[in-house]
């Protein structure tokens, strides 16, 4: 029998590396979900917009909209649609959705390994998951477009001088610290998107070339995962896997078929800078309605997800799924009308909500949020963002954070959901393929506060501290094992 169920679990962890078949599908529309008032791309101008900078010379933001106007989709309608269809899936409770990737990408840090070490610690990820859940992941990268970053403070001082803040690769300069430097130039949006191509042709590649073919799982390994418990775990799992191959092999199943060969990706990022989203907004020749075709899914954050402001204004009106971040501070009233307004026709799949609140208030602001969706019968994905309301700055002056506290509120998540017997229907987690060592903690391998594995030693983050992939595959073994409990399946102690 267990040598059936590992050979049953292969098969589903090859199946979902492809991507479920399509599936339409729709709930009953809620009473009193709202009507709006006509949208178009540009709508969102006549509101106020939060985080959006002012650009110096008009004439040259016109100039780099009108060329981004004319640039070919980095994603297309159908492509959209396929994502929405497996979400739906995961929000009527067969998924999990994984969002992996760089707090912000960089112009300086772009390329072919990087770009493939994030991707490949995802493939580990989603594979560790779908073996222990036996339900399809949907792998995410927060890639291809993860570049703005919203700020606190407009302005930043250094020795006495007050400039405004870095607001991410395709909008301005973080160094050197000058007024050219951080004054928002238009043309970096069309650099933007040029590496935002290259991205995705890269993924296209791997995804579909080979790289993710389920015989590699070896393959996949960095070379700091041979040091490493998590990376014996992996190796341990990874002949787990082989074994149940070869055994599909002599019964006559062809493993070098798609199925196990290829695996559907997808990309997402904020949907902050609102003149780059417009301007790559088409409309799709098939059914008439407007994608926002700079990415696959696009979510607005808490500082943004406001009614009546310019972002909450675009988002409702694109075809393309959706997240909304929500904090501690968010009441049912404002998720009902979220949902209302994104989601008019009550389609599961096309909102996500994604909790960013830490373990404690999670526990206690998750429930009654779940309950007034549930007492409306409004269709939502919740997903776990475990790393956003976990940040601090350390002793020695990093921010940072604890992969205990992380580790703690995805626990937290699956808790609430199984209390309240619904679906924990995903993460987002920022991190990277790199060793870096900008978040504290982890099994073994540990990064501390200084020392020959310190803070110090691989800082290298941008923005916002990411787990490394150590840290990242050591969360996957733990969503593995809640999954399992999730179904009702015994523990498989990967």
């Amino acid at each position: 029998m267990a040598r059936l169920a590992v050979f049953a679990a292969t098969v589903g962890a090859a199946c979902a590396l492809r991507g479920p078949a399509p599936l339409r599908m729709s709930i009953a529309q809620p009473p009193g979900a709202s009507t709006t008032s006509p949208w178009s791309p540009s709508s969102w101008r006549n509101f106020e917009a939060k985080q959006i900078p002012t650009y110096p010379d008009a004439a040259k933001l016109a100039a780099a909209e009108k060329e981004l106007a004319g640039c070919a989709p980095l994603v297309f309608a159908g492509e959209v649609r396929t994502l929405q269809e497996e979400l739906g899936r995961a929000c009527m409770g067969d998924g999990f959705v994984l969002f992996g990737g760089d707090c912000a990408e960089s112009f300086d840090e772009f390329s072919v390994d990087h770009v493939r070490d994030t991707f490949r610690v995802i493939l580990q990820m989603a594979l560790v998951m779908t073996y222990g859940g036996a339900q399809p992941v949907i792998k995410i990268g927060r890639m291809a477009g993860q570049f703005a970053k919203p700020r606190s403070n407009p302005q930043e001082t250094i020795d006495g001088v007050t400039l405004p803040s870095y607001q991410g690769d395709n909008i301005n300069c973080e160094t050197p610290f000058t007024a050219e430097a951080r004054a928002a130039d238009p043309d970096r949006m069309v650099k933007a998107y040029h590496q935002c191509s290259q991205t995705l042709n890269i993924l296209r590649a791997f995804s579909s070339g080979g790289y993710a073919d389920i015989s590699r799982l070896h393959n996949w390994n960095l070379d700091f995962v041979e040091q490493t418990n998590p990376g014996s775990r992996y190796r341990s799992f990874a002949a787990q896997v082989d074994e149940s191959l070869r055994f599909m092999r002599a019964i006559g199943v062809d493993t070098r078929s798609s199925t196990f060969s290829q695996t559907s990706f997808y990309t997402a990022h904020e949907c902050l800078l609102l003149p780059y989203e417009e301007a790559l907004t088409r409309q799709d020749s098939t059914t008439g309605r407007f994608y926002d075709c700079s990415a696959h899914l696009l979510w607005v954050g808490e500082r943004t997800r406001q009614p009546e402001f310019a972002h909450f204004e675009f988002i409702r009106g694109i075809q393309n799924p959706v997240g909304v971040k929500i904090s501690d501070k968010a009441t049912p009233e404002d998720v009902i009308k979220i949902l209302d307004t994104f989601n008019p026709k009550n389609i599961p799949g096309k909102v996500t909500l994604i909790t960013r609140m830490n373990a404690k208030n999670l526990r206690e602001k998750l429930p009654p949020l779940i309950r007034a969706v549930q007492a409306q019968g409004r269709a939502a994905l919740w997903v776990s963002d475990p790393v956003h309301g976990n940040g601090y700055t350390s002793e020695n002056g990093f921010k940072t954070r604890n992969f205990d506290d992380i580790r703690a509120e995805i626990d937290a998540f699956f808790d609430v959901h199984a209390q309240l017997g619904t679906h924990a229907g995903g993460v987002h987690l920022e991190m990277t393929g790199k060793d870096v060592t900008e978040c504290l903690g982890g099994d073994t391998n540990a990064v501390t506060m200084d020392g020959g594995h310190g803070l110090s030693t691989k800082y290298l983050t941008h923005c916002d501290p990411r787990l490394n992939s150590m840290q990242s595959l050591e969360l996957a073994f733990t969503m593995a094992e809640r999954l399992r409990e999730q179904t009702g399946l015994p523990s498989l102690q990967l």
